[in-house]
């Protein structure tokens, strides 16, 4: 029996990417925005329909330097949830900011924009709201409440690449979107991340900071740090975007069988459709109550695991709950967030899981129910 990992990188075929590569071993040019990185900025900025696009060696760097190039007054707080992989908070401390944690909704597990008003202070200076699972936030709701308080408002979006909301990519909301390309996620480039953005005088500042603020071979205009793209993870995001759509065909087979087989059963929620989004079926969370169900999160994990199936409790735990951060947030001031966090489970999925192995898993959470 084979096992069976809670994702599996997607890679084009070796032919496509050797060929991709192959004029590198001429130019011997393999990173600082050589041809491969600027074909791959260009092309995401035409997919994704927004104006800027900048590259970086991995999403977390990519959130750091857009909060810092946004010059939001250092100390001041920043609106965000503790339902997010540790990079969110982290970026946000690491910065010199003051994390200030809202819950968030039970029903998409993004943040509540109901709740986020009423944490609104005299230092408050962004919201950074986060996409969850592809599930994307309640964007209009957050322009709405930025807007009256004048608040930047910066989208962690690594869980929503290549979706949509009205038509309109995930990317264009806000004043900054961040994706990650890791090689776990729906598109990837090995390792890779990009921000997206409006204004244009963030392209220099943005140039600097992952660059060292090296304006020419003689001047160094600001002091900055090494967040660049190769040229290699360049090539491989070229490569991948041609098999996007099919990537995302393929991982809606697998996701709709989960609906089919686990949908409806009591004692474990899925996440609904979400009006007017167009999904890229990035993962397959479900959340499971043991009273109703049978089986709790934790006995369900052990039951896949002693069957070879490697699903993940993400995320769990919450930011707040990290030991880093002991004694400095509460993880009780978010119970939704530490509710969902202790009852969730992502199940595996990727674009070549067969229909097979999605039935043998759902077989096997099934036969803990009690009803």
């Amino acid at each position: 029996m084979d096992e069976i990992l809670v994702t599996r990188s997607s890679m084009p075929d070796i032919e496509e990417y050797t060929n991709e590569i192959k004029e590198l071993w001429d130019s011997h040019w393999l990173t600082n925005m050589g041809v491969k990185h600027k074909q791959f900025q260009a092309e995401l900025e035409s997919m994704l329909g927004v104006k800027h696009v900048a590259l970086y060696c991995n999403g977390h760097l990519a959130l750091e330097n857009i909060l810092e190039a946004l010059g939001l007054p250092k100390g001041g707080e920043i609106i965000t949830s503790p339902f997010t992989f540790a990079s969110t908070t982290h970026a946000i401390v690491r910065s010199g900011y003051t994390p200030v944690f809202c819950d968030i909704d039970p029903v998409t597990y993004t943040i509540d924009a109901d709740k986020i008003e009423e944490l609104i202070t005299e230092k408050t200076v962004a919201i950074l709201p986060v996409h969850v699972y592809g599930n994307i936030c309640d964007v209009e709701k957050i322009a709405e409440i930025a807007g009256k308080h004048e608040l930047k408002v910066i989208y962690d979006a690594a869980h929503a690449f290549a979706v949509s909301y009205k038509g309109k990519s995930v990317a264009g909301f806000g004043d900054a979107s961040m994706f990650s390309f890791h090689a776990t996620k729906v598109f990837n480039t090995i390792e890779g991340g990009a921000v997206c953005y409006h204004d244009d005088s963030l392209e220099q500042r943005l140039k600097d900071l992952k660059n060292f603020g090296i304006h020419g071979p003689e001047e160094v205009a600001y002091v900055g740090g090494n967040a660049k793209m190769n040229e290699f993870c360049a090539a491989m995001g070229i490569c991948n975007l041609r098999h996007l759509a099919d990537e995302i065909k393929k991982r809606s087979a697998v996701y709709a069988r989960y609906r089919e087989l686990l949908g409806g059963k009591e004692g474990l929620t899925l996440c609904p459709a979400q009006e007017d989004v167009t999904p890229n079926y990035a993962y397959f969370p479900a959340v499971f109550d043991k009273a109703v169900f049978g089986a709790d999160r934790d006995e369900v994990y052990k039951e896949l695991e002693d069957n070879k199936v490697f699903a993940r409790k993400y995320f769990y735990p919450i930011t707040t709950a990290f030991d880093c951060y002991k004694g400095r947030f509460d993880p009780e001031a978010t119970p939704v967030a530490l509710d969902i966090s202790k009852r969730v489970l992502t199940l595996p999925i990727y674009a070549d899981l067969a229909l097979e192995d999605v039935d043998r898993i759902c077989g096997i959470i099934l036969s803990l129910s009690k009803t």
